[in-house]
């Protein structure tokens, strides 16, 4: 049986993921960046890439505190 604490770190994304998806969110920031103009769902869709790319910047923070 695992502990509670295991259990997290198997849910817990390595920096490695965290990294790999900000790239991504990135990637396509860029691509929305480019067009003239965007699609109400293409608005959507940057705000809610922004998002995640501002939480995946505070995960990577809070992973390298408690290494610290």
């Amino acid at each position: 049986m695992t502990s509670n604490h295991e259990q997290l770190e198997q849910q817990t994304p390595s920096s490695e993921e965290l990294q790999k998806s900000h790239r991504e969110y990135e990637q396509r920031l860029e691509e929305l960046k480019k067009k003239s103009w965007l699609t109400p769902d293409e608005e959507i869709e940057e705000k809610r890439l922004k998002k995640l790319k501002l939480q995946i910047k505070d995960q990577m923070a809070h992973m390298r505190r408690a290494v610290s």
